[in-house]
């Protein structure tokens, strides 16, 4: 699981859906479908229920959504505290 997958699934997970992920993004529909899917298959379960042109966050869908909030914070204050120790 990385970094980049967990902003992508949070996105359509904020957005209600791939298709306005992907353009809050800039990305295309695919793109976003073929991270989600990929993240999916690794976790082994499905993290959306997929109907017609909408996608609802599954249960586990919801458990990673709260847990992806706190990695991805987590993940920005460790470079926002990296950034006060360059190199000289």
């Amino acid at each position: 699981m990385e970094l980049e997958q967990l902003r992508v699934f949070l996105a359509a997970a904020e957005a209600g859906g791939f298709s306005p992920a992907a353009r809050a993004l800039y990305v295309s529909h695919s793109t976003v479908s073929r991270t989600v899917a990929a993240l999916e298959r690794e976790l082994g379960t499905p993290l959306f229920v997929r109907s017609n042109r909408t996608q609802t966050l599954t249960g586990a869908g919801r458990v990673l959504a709260d847990e992806a909030r706190g990695l991805l914070m987590q993940a920005e204050r460790v470079k926002q505290t990296l950034a006060e120790y360059k190199e000289e």
